[in-house]
């Protein structure tokens, strides 16, 4: 008679190993150089891919437990807010104008980070970093969908939110996230997870979800808010990705230490510049405030990345020297992103607006050294001149930086009075860019970057048109043409806030849902 064996039950560390180390084999008759041909050519040296050891050793079975819990969590309460209307319950319209923001600015770079670690996670000869770099690649995809999801709601009553995805190919503003991504994805393996999982995941995450998610349920948006905390678990798990991807580098040659010293370098100014876009939201385009960005710059960079370069300064990893530049234009750069935006409303997918008195006394008390100084007289001018039904507008696209694809309108660190201008040349040709760093960046690897698509230069090549454009007919207006291109409906799109259709539209809907009429 055959006795039954009861198989023991493995545990988490078992299973995890079983999924990484028993999923590799040693390939006979191909050369594992060229089975993974790009993980050698960056110059990193991998001597031990075994030593990989991740942190939360997240095995299939659980992975698709825990997020189907998340997602059951977070559909019940966007089917609850789409509805009840919940729209009508933001604390002003105006907030509205954050969500287009983000759908179109922030959204499809989950999408892209998604495609970015699909493709990594082939690349790499170690088993355990390929099993990680896929999870992420799953979760990316998750963020994207739930994120369009949750806007989605939006999309039914308001403008500008329709094109997202082709205002983000586009739009001269959007191409600076966009370019950031493009600027990973082209690099190779390594420093694509050094790029996305120290850049945007361990610098940019906190600074974008923590401020924005905040800002939203602060300002009565349930939908937003759900995905942001229901994504922040994972994003806890892709900055851990992104610390032991460097100490592995690290910790297995000398030689890796000043590629990515290079790589931090590089990746630190580069998700410095895409956060424009959240110092911006953050202190002007929330109602309702939850802290300034120089605060929040305060607690999630100087002390949680600080405590992170503390860190690595035992494999001899130094603080980036563009942070000296950055701390010199923390006071600054969230005021002269709004002024660049105001002024260029015509190139948007969103309607700005002029900080009312009670919030320029706000503003004022969390920048006592440069708001009253250099952006209070500033505004009010501009408010005059709307009284007046003059208001001020740039009639051009504005120049782009040939890296970030920032507009140019950075002052000098140590001059808030003159505009920054960087140039080099290549190949006969001059480039032009916002910042020494931007410059440094081109310099480095220049046949990179001379091949960026910039959104402003492709309307002065005539390349923003549509097919049936005729430029040398009678009258053809070549701003009316563009918006046409980038399928941005005039005043409803764009231009002022105040007397907007959407603006009207909401005031009427809650209007109603408040009264018996």
């Amino acid at each position: 008679m055959d006795i039954a064996v009861s198989s023991k039950k493995l545990g988490l560390k078992e299973r995890y190993a079983l999924m990484t180390r028993g999923l590799g084999w040693e390939p006979s008759y191909q050369s594992i150089d060229d089975i993974f041909p790009m993980d050698t050519f960056e110059g990193i040296m991998i001597h031990d891919w075994d030593a990989w050891e991740d942190p939360f050793r997240l095995t299939m079975d659980s992975y698709w437990k825990y997020q189907a819990e998340k997602e059951r969590k977070l559909y019940a309460i966007l089917d609850a807010f789409a509805q009840s209307n919940g729209h009508l319950t933001v604390s002003d319209p105006r907030y509205i104008n954050t969500v287009k923001l983000f759908a179109a600015g922030l959204a499809p770079l989950e999408y892209m980070s998604h495609r970015g670690f699909a493709h990594v996670s082939r690349q790499f000869r170690g088993v355990a970093p390929r099993v990680a770099c896929m999870m992420q690649s799953l979760d990316e995809l998750r963020h994207a969908q739930t994120q369009v999801h949750a806007i989605s709601n939006y999309n039914r009553y308001y403008n500008g939110m329709a094109e997202f995805r082709h205002y983000h190919d586009h739009l001269p503003y959007l191409q600076v996230a966009r370019s950031f991504f493009e600027d990973a994805a082209t690099g190779g393996p390594f420093e694509f997870v050094v790029a996305i999982g120290f850049a945007f995941e361990y610098v940019l995450t906190n600074l974008v979800f923590v401020p924005f998610i905040s800002g939203a349920a602060y300002n009565g948006d349930m939908g937003a808010m759900t995905f942001g905390f229901s994504a922040q678990s994972d994003e806890a798990r892709h900055m851990t990705l992104g610390l032991e991807v460097i100490k592995f580098i690290l910790e297995q040659d000398p030689a890796n230490v000043p590629i990515i010293q290079k790589w931090l370098n590089k990746w630190t100014w580069r998700g410095v510049r895409v956060i424009t876009l959240v110092a911006m939201m953050q202190d002007y385009m929330l109602p309702k405030r939850v802290m300034s960005w120089a605060e929040a710059w305060e607690i999630y960079f100087e002390e949680n990345c600080g405590a992170l370069f503390r860190d690595l300064a035992r494999y001899g990893i130094v603080m980036p020297p563009c942070v000296d530049q950055i701390r010199k234009e923390r006071d600054h750069l969230s005021h002269m992103a709004w002024c660049q935006f105001y002024q260029a409303r015509g190139t948007l997918n969103f309607q700005p607006w002029l900080p009312t008195p009670e919030e320029m006394d706000w503003l004022s008390a969390k920048y006592p050294d440069t708001f009253d100084r250099y952006y209070r007289p500033r505004f009010e001018y501009w408010a005059k001149l709307e009284a007046e039904g003059t208001p001020f507008e740039s009639t051009s696209v504005p120049m782009q930086c040939q890296v970030c694809q920032i507009p140019m309108f950075f002052t000098e660190p140590d001059d808030p009075m003159t505009l920054a201008q960087r140039h080099s040349h290549y190949k006969d040709e001059q480039y032009h860019f916002c910042s020494d760093y931007c410059r440094e960046i081109f310099d480095d690897e220049p046949e990179k970057y001379i091949q960026s698509l910039i959104g402003g230069h492709e309307v002065f090549k005539g390349n923003a048109f549509g097919p049936d454009c005729d430029p040398t007919a009678e009258g053809f207006d070549p701003a009316a043409a563009v918006l046409n291109f980038w399928r941005i409906n005039p005043d409803r799109d764009n231009g002022h806030f105040s007397g907007s259709e959407d603006e009207t539209n909401f005031n009427l809907w809650r209007g109603l849902a408040k009264t018996n009429s």
